[in-house]
């Protein structure tokens, strides 16, 4: 058995802690019964040995199947792992999903979406990236009384994104702690608005007035100081045709929004710009969880 989860951009901008999508970048992870456990990684975190004995997939995964099954049983898990770890694209998300999914699917249960999701708010305090790992797309969400309510919107195939990954991790819990503690009402006006907007853009497909609606105040900036050459990122983006350009998550890798028949020129502008960082051309994903 095979589980695909996507790479996911949260936040956009305004939209901190609510709104997120779906990009096709995946980890995948094959799992099967076997006489002793064992893991094997391939690709982001291969040469990381901590990962193997502090491995989060194996401990959701062992406890909800234990939970589940009422057993321990043995398995071989075999990683193939594309989204970068630490920068911003949902890489803890795409774990959190997978473990559930997997476990679930190990004990003959019936996978559904939205009990994957509910399940994965335990893990996960913030449903942006959750969401749209499940589900795919473009996703705007709550949580109610401990259950995540989503808004899914599929994002059109004439559209790409290019993301650039610097070579420096940030933590998503280090970053929270630099956020402002109180907000003046004239900003928070100025986020609620935003962040309503920009998800009337995506649904209306009005994705002109996206740099606009984009704008946040909230946490971005104070983020991006982290690594000040993120505003020359967002600067260069703006100039050379993306319709929005945004912190990815907490960072440190930063998402923009093109035509697709302006993504190549876009991408070219951003590899001459930043040949020090990793920089990649994607397509959106609107399918999410998949298994193989």
């Amino acid at each position: 058995m095979k589980i695909l989860v996507p790479a996911t951009s949260a936040n956009l901008g305004p939209g901190f802690d609510c709104l997120g999508l779906s990009l096709k970048l995946f980890n995948e992870v094959e799992i099967k019964k076997a006489s002793l456990t064992s893991v094997s990684i391939n690709g982001e975190g291969s040469d990381n040995v901590y990962l193997k004995k502090n491995n989060l997939f194996l401990s959701i995964f062992h406890g909800i199947y234990e939970k589940l099954n009422g057993k321990r049983d043995n398995f071989q898990f075999i990683f193939h792992n594309n989204i970068p770890l630490s920068r911003g694209l949902g890489s803890s998300s795409a774990i959190i999903v997978s473990a559930i999914s997997a476990a679930y699917l190990m004990c003959d249960m019936k996978l559904d979406k939205q009990n994957i999701l509910n399940e994965a708010l335990k893990y996960e305090n913030h449903p942006d990236n959750i969401a749209p790992a499940v589900f795919g797309g473009f996703v705007c969400s709550l949580v109610k009384d401990k259950e995540v309510l989503s808004i899914k919107k599929e994002i059109d195939t004439n559209l790409r994104a290019i993301v650039v990954i610097p070579n420096i991790t940030m933590s998503t819990e280090k970053n929270r702690q630099i956020l402002p503690k109180f907000l003046s009402l004239s900003d928070s006006v100025f986020n609620l608005s935003h962040a309503s907007f920009l998800t009337a853009c995506f649904l209306e497909k009005k994705y002109d007035l996206l740099k606009f609606a984009s704008e946040d105040k909230l946490h971005q900036l104070n983020r991006m100081k982290n690594l000040p050459e993120l505003f020359e990122v967002q600067k260069c983006a703006l100039k050379n045709k993306a319709l929005m350009s945004t912190l990815s998550g907490s960072g440190s890798s930063f998402f923009s929004l093109v035509y697709k028949e302006d993504a190549q020129f876009l991408f070219e502008k951003m590899k001459e710009a930043f040949p020090h960082f990793k920089i990649k051309l994607l397509e959106f994903d609107n399918n999410g969880l998949e298994i193989c």
